[in-house]
């Protein structure tokens, strides 16, 4: 370890008042050795030590070479040293070693601090208290967070105020515009007002392509803005250092969940609400840290809006013949009764919901991505029964197996009987889970399965079938009219 000049003063001052060297080096916190070396020597450290070596204690292997691979360099300064010395290798074999790369390594790296093209200068930005909240969503699969044991795929919708670095998270299953809305809005709720402008980056969820490289804003998000009073604003396109506090905040929040996560033992949750209060918990315990700042922010907040815009997005949509609804584009099944009628679907995060005659109709959970379909049988099956031949070539057939034991009890069919009445059997098995509940039918098919019987739907309907119910006889009395005399004396005392 280097011993500084502050030490070697500190060693002769206290040098001076008892003469004492070992006191004096213990105080100076160095050697004795040493210092009696530096009170021998009459030098400061600074003073002593050699010069930085100018000259090479070997010859540098690549000086032949060297012209060619700055040229190599000046033509592509993005060449990687490990690339242009495999080059050098096959092209010259027996000339270089592999242990010869780290000295290349390190003249490119030299020659592109003397010689290399400029480099992108980050700014460093001045944020002003209350100007803004940044948004961004962060996918949490490496939390490896299960519900009920079950793998709990999710995403953050991640809000952050610059300034202070208070931020707001929430739960959410997709990168939408609904997730946005409800993300945001519930953030605002918690900080308890809002900011000049909103930030994002480029996602779908808020902007869309206009040509030239540039993105415009969605007509939904710029309604959504106006309402809560709040004015858009979005980084260039592939500049995300420029929401750069809620992306550098996005990491330090999932390591903050996986802290907790440890100190709780368990990844596991009952629900996801109880994630999410979990995680609600951690967020104001930090925000509880972010001190004046985040009062001098919250003193410049602005009011909140007076109401708040709808957490989902809506459309109107026809029923097809065939009992779908297609919207953002996924398909799903509605009652057939819905058949040939406009309806209005309203998207929220994690589920949709039908609503007919101003009424709703009908809620299910939705689906993400593209091109995915959610049939329930129970919308089919009354006139898939009347028809079950559809049942081989059904285009959604793979939907028609709400559980393992009833795409096993197909199976089971399919060996016993030809296709035509394996189908048949099986669609009036659904029928009769349609009709009746689905769970006894389940347990049913599992007891035949397990007694190696045929699940006919003969078999499973004796299984299924209710118990007649007995009701017992009730019998009333006249009521005592002494017994009333009773009560108005007693209350008349």
């Amino acid at each position: 370890m280097w011993v500084t000049d502050a030490q070697v003063k500190k060693m002769r001052i206290e040098l001076d008042k008892d003469n004492n060297l070992t006191r004096a080096a213990m105080k100076a916190g160095i050697d004795r050795k040493t210092a009696r070396r530096y009170r021998d020597l009459g030098n400061l450290p600074s003073e002593t030590r050699p010069g930085e070596r100018t000259w090479r204690t070997r010859a540098d292997p690549f000086d032949e070479d060297w012209p060619e691979i700055a040229t190599m360099l000046e033509a592509a300064p993005s060449l990687d040293a490990k690339t242009v010395f495999d080059d050098l290798v096959e092209r010259k074999p027996g000339v270089y070693e592999p242990g010869q790369l780290r000295t290349l390594q390190r003249r490119v790296k030299r020659w592109r601090g003397q010689h290399g093209p400029e480099k992108t200068i980050f700014f460093a930005q001045e944020h002003r208290p209350g100007e803004a909240i940044q948004t961004d969503f962060t996918v949490c699969d490496e939390l490896e967070v299960t519900v009920c044991a079950i793998a709990f795929t999710h995403m953050l919708c991640h809000s952050v105020l610059p300034y202070s670095n208070w931020q707001w998270a929430t739960v959410c299953s997709s990168e939408s515009m609904a997730s946005m809305k409800k993300g945001v809005q519930r953030a605002l709720k918690e900080l308890g007002g809002r900011t000049e402008f909103h930030q994002t980056d480029n996602s779908t969820a808020a902007t869309h392509e206009i040509g030239g490289g540039k993105r415009g804003f969605n007509q939904e998000y710029d309604r959504w803005m106006e309402h809560v009073g709040m004015t858009p604003r979005t980084i260039g396109v592939g500049k995300s250092e420029q929401n750069g506090d809620v992306e550098s905040l996005n990491g330090a929040l999932k390591r903050r969940i996986a802290q907790h996560l440890a100190l709780r033992g368990s990844r596991d949750f009952d629900s996801k609400e109880d994630y999410t209060s979990f995680l609600h918990a951690i967020l104001r315990k930090a925000n509880a840290t972010r001190g004046a700042r985040l009062v001098e922010e919250k003193a410049l907040l602005l009011p909140l809006p007076e109401t708040w815009f709808p957490e989902y997005a809506e459309a109107d949509v026809w029923v097809t013949p065939w009992s779908t609804v297609r919207v953002s584009h996924n398909t799903y099944s509605v009652p057939s009764r819905l058949i040939g009628e406009r309806v209005r679907m309203r998207l929220f995060d994690e589920e949709i919901e039908v609503w007919f005659a101003k009424e709703r109709d009908l809620v299910m959970p939705r689906l993400h991505g593209r091109n995915g379909h959610r049939i329930d049988y129970r919308h089919v099956v009354w006139s898939l029964v009347k028809k079950p031949g559809a049942f081989a070539r059904y285009r959604y057939r793979e939907d028609l197996f709400p559980s393992l034991l009833f795409r096993r009890a197909y199976d089971a069919l399919a060996a016993n009987h030809v296709e035509r009445i394996a189908d048949l059997e099986y669609v009036r098995l659904l029928h009769l889970a349609a009709s009746t509940v689905e769970a006894d039918v389940e347990m049913a098919l599992e007891l035949a399965l397990e007694a190696g019987i045929s699940p006919t739907v003969d078999a499973i309907r004796g299984l299924v079938r209710p118990a007649t119910q007995v009701v017992p006889p009730v019998y009333i009395g006249e009521p005592s009219i002494v017994s009333y005399d009773r009560l108005l004396m007693a209350v008349a005392q």
